[in-house]
């Protein structure tokens, strides 16, 4: 699975970078609506986000917990398991 988005990451890179390389020059003119129309996207997109992580940052939160307590579960089995070996 990691090879499938490193090769799609790659091909993603490259079709940009060529896009980039061969477009024309383009000769044009943004107008202080268009740069304010432009803040207005990006700024409502990081809302956006804000709101979503907000909603969501419980989920994220237990989810990111679990884990840590799942390998340290682990981490003291193995401990575990060494020490009675030793034994």
């Amino acid at each position: 699975m990691k090879k499938r988005i490193a090769r799609l990451c790659q091909v993603l890179v490259l079709s940009v970078l060529l896009t980039t390389a061969l477009m024309p020059m383009a000769h044009a003119y943004l107008d202080p609506a268009a740069t304010s129309y432009i803040i207005q996207i990006v700024s409502g997109v990081v809302i956006a986000c804000g709101v979503t992580i907000g909603i969501f940052w419980k989920k994220i939160r237990v989810f990111f917990h679990n884990m840590r307590m799942k390998s340290l579960e682990k981490r003291l089995t193995k401990q575990a398991e060494s020490r009675d070996e030793s034994i």
